[in-house]
């Protein structure tokens, strides 16, 4: 599916978003970059017009219209900004376990508030020891009374520093069946926040760790039944954690395609524009046939994810695709700006910086290439995408960022 494939809402989304991210995040970009801060009032923004809420179904106040729509969203806040693209889609990551795995009551009690935008949720999975390896998880979870006790580390948790309902997968018992996941509020006595520490890139985005000690967490705040944790960790990483960071590498990769354009407009060499030049001018149609192809998977995953059909091999092609030719052409870009994409506050600079960040999570390249062979062999397992399918018909979108 291409660009002039989509709907009419889906572009009359783009603009609204586009207008948004260019008005209100540009501006507030250098001060990320130089301070590193974690950046709360312009994820507050974002939140508040709805687009946290954008796979919520209208019956619990959210936008229901999907994950192609979920695509676009944070494609043109990471066409700006990749911190403020990796807000936004953490948060909607964070959405994923409620819809999948929460009771009537938790979904009553928490989608109206995140789709409203005073409430940003997160998944806490990771842990130092373990790293993406789910199974190797050693957070425990000790059932006492009426209250099950936290103890443990989660670190690179998205959003860690803003979010407000963090979803935790910890050990429960022994082996695959042995873990459960809860919904722990972030003012909850036992739980503390390790400091925010700057990284490569992202700026104003963080994803630190969680520390518990002795968190005390009632029953009605599990997530599904006890022993379903890796369902959650895995549902939540394949459906939204995948197509949502192809949505953060597919931004960066149109950001790093427009500056080049601009770049090599501007710069003159031998009396005309560089990209007159022949070894120029194949870079930049280089450039350009990798965004196409990128967005040409992206688009077709989250347009599958959205009619129910079975897509996870489509969803880790997305990811890998838009990965790794945005980190081929974020090199070339430096190429051809050669010492001008040096200087530590260039776009082309951040843009490099920020790509490096989206390879690891939710499976690095050779995760879903391994993942990919298996269906290629005949050897995968059931589809997460078929299995946890709702495959919502999405209403119309209003302009302006109100809901219709």
């Amino acid at each position: 599916m291409s660009d002039d494939h989509l709907a009419e809402r889906h572009h009359q989304l783009r603009a609204q978003v586009r207008q948004f991210a260019e008005s209100r995040v540009a501006p507030r970009v250098p001060d990320m970059e130089r301070t590193s801060v974690v950046e709360t009032e312009l994820a507050s923004a974002v939140a508040q017009r709805g687009w946290i809420g954008v796979t919520i179904d209208k019956a619990y106040g959210g936008m229901g219209a999907g994950h192609l729509a979920k695509t676009i969203i944070i494609e043109e806040l990471s066409r700006v900004s990749g911190a403020m693209g990796a807000i936004a889609q953490a948060s909607q990551l964070g959405v994923a376990k409620i819809i999948h795995f929460g009771n009537e009551q938790q979904k009553q009690h928490w989608l109206p508030q995140i789709a409203a935008g005073s409430c940003l949720p997160t998944i806490a999975v990771t842990e130092p020891e373990a790293g993406s390896h789910v199974l190797g998880m050693q957070m425990t979870a000790r059932l006492k009374g009426d209250h099950y006790v936290l103890n443990g580390r989660k670190q690179y948790v998205g959003n860690s520093h803003i979010g407000d309902l963090h979803g935790v997968v910890a050990r429960t018992g022994q082996g695959s069946q042995g873990l459960t996941a809860f919904l722990v509020e972030a003012d909850r006595p036992g739980l503390t926040l390790a400091p925010h520490t700057p990284h490569l890139g992202l700026h104003g985005f963080s994803f630190g760790e969680l520390h518990f000690t002795n968190c005390r967490i009632p029953m009605a705040n599990r997530l599904g039944l006890e022993g379903q944790g890796l369902d959650v960790a895995y549902s939540s990483s394949v459906l939204y954690g995948r197509p949502n960071l192809t949505a953060v590498a597919l931004g960066i990769h149109q950001a790093i395609l427009e500056q080049t354009i601009r770049f090599t407009r501007e710069r003159i060499r031998y009396g005309s524009q560089l990209h007159n030049l022949l070894n120029i001018k194949v870079k930049v149609g280089q450039l350009h046939s990798r965004v196409m192809t990128a967005r040409l998977a992206a688009y077709h995953a989250a347009h599958l994810l959205d009619t129910g059909a079975a897509c996870d091999a489509e969803l880790m092609n997305a990811k890998v695709t838009n990965v790794e030719l945005a980190l081929d052409s974020a090199r070339a870009a430096m190429e051809i700006h050669a010492a001008a994409g040096l200087h530590g506050d260039a776009p082309l600079s951040r843009y490099l910086r920020d790509a490096h960040h989206i390879f690891a999570p939710a499976g690095t390249s050779d995760v879903q290439w391994l993942r990919l062979a298996d269906f290629a062999l005949g050897q995968h397992k059931d589809q997460w995408s078929q299995r946890l399918s709702t495959a919502p018909t999405p209403p119309a979108l209003a302009v302006d960022g109100e809901r219709a």
